[in-house]
């Protein structure tokens, strides 16, 4: 069996690793290709050599478009691949213009489309990853999803009417932690090297939906520039965050660290009091870790993680950001639910798909 991977963004390789492990396991032959979406050598190049993930196969080097360019850029180029290569499945993983792009592509040549993470929403149409996520699922063959919530949305929109498998899979990323932390623990440490004291607060912020709109660019990093007063606030800075806060001169008065490998990321995951971020990886990654979270968004697809009271929402409220982080510091909070899974999401969709037939 031949698969096609597609991906492009730091979480999609996170993911991609566990399932390429899973699928050498199983003798399944996978194509990687990498669309360039993350090309930063700190945002892509050090994830492949830590996680010991294979070298794509494909290059396709599209990045730094609008989201219509960059998504039609990859479309064309992905569609070559799976010409070329004929597989028997296309497998994307979350809601990037990556993903929508690899689906699409297989679709219209009609080769099913695996679709890992499906079945998650924000409920707002304004997030292109919204987006992404509901075109993909309805194109996809394979929804594999993390939670029960997750089916419970498909359904809610009448895809036990379409021809697709839904699956309750369990998180790939939970899969990728377990995995990876102890390799993580025998790296120097990023702490040490960076000079990080503890407790502090980690915090990330990427999310177009910030930085892309200065008011709420300049209400969350006061925020975060107030919460370091008290205690030391680590940002692992994206370039395009960078690139707004200095061409909007808002002082940023921080820690700041260059982006970090995934190893390291463990490290301050595994650290940190409490997790500050727009990312909706590193929301259940703080949970994996039993930190609170408070998310720098209006909603959240991570539904559960609210309604277990472990995750708060405090879009991008000044106040509230601070407020929340404080609380968070001093709130006994329970870890005990399995939300995502035993660990064994990978094993399982490889299974599932090791079995298609046409």
């Amino acid at each position: 069996m031949k698969i096609v991977t597609v991906i492009g963004a730091r979480p999609q390789f996170i993911k991609a690793a566990t399932v390429s492990r899973a699928c050498k396991s199983a003798g399944i032959t996978e194509i990687l290709v990498h669309t360039g979406q993350h090309f930063d050598a700190n945002m892509s190049e050090v994830f492949f050599r830590e996680m010991e993930i294979p070298e794509p196969q494909y290059h396709l080097e599209v990045a730094g478009l609008s989201h219509g360019a960059m998504t039609g850029r990859m479309l064309e180029r992905v569609e070559q691949v799976v010409i070329k290569e004929k597989p028997d499945v296309v497998l994307v993983y979350g809601d990037t213009n990556s993903t929508l792009a690899g689906a699409l592509a297989a679709a219209k040549l009609h080769i099913p489309v695996a679709h890992v993470e499906a079945g998650l929403r924000s409920f707002d149409l304004k997030m292109p990853e919204e987006i992404n996520r509901i075109l993909t699922d309805r194109i996809s063959r394979y929804l594999f999803c993390p939670t029960p919530t997750a089916i419970e949305n498909l359904k809610n929109e009448g895809f036990g009417r379409f021809p697709c498998q839904m699956e309750h899979v369990g998180d790939v990323m939970y899969d990728a932690a377990l995995f990876y932390l102890e390799k993580s623990r025998s790296l120097k440490s990023i702490l040490q090297t960076a000079g990080i004291r503890q407790p502090f607060f980690l915090a990330t912020l990427h999310r177009a939906e910030n930085t892309d709109q200065p008011e709420r660019l300049r209400e969350i990093v006061t925020a975060l520039n107030e919460l370091h007063r008290e205690w030391p606030v680590v940002l692992p800075l994206h370039p395009r965050t960078r690139q707004q806060l200095a061409a909007l001169q808002i002082p940023l008065e921080v820690t700041v660290l260059e982006p970090v490998g995934y190893l390291h990321m463990l490290q301050l995951l595994e650290a940190c009091a409490c997790v500050l971020t727009d990312s909706g990886g590193l929301q259940k990654e703080a949970y994996f870790f039993r930190k609170p979270c408070v998310t720098l968004r209006d909603q959240t697809e991570w539904v559960e993680l609210v309604e277990a009271g472990v995750t708060t929402l405090a879009g991008a409220n000044r106040s509230l950001i601070v407020a929340q982080a404080k609380e968070a510091t001093r709130k006994a909070m329970n870890f005990q639910t399995p939300l995502y899974g035993d660990g064994q999401a990978a094993e399982k969709i490889v299974s599932i798909l090791n079995h298609h037939r046409e």
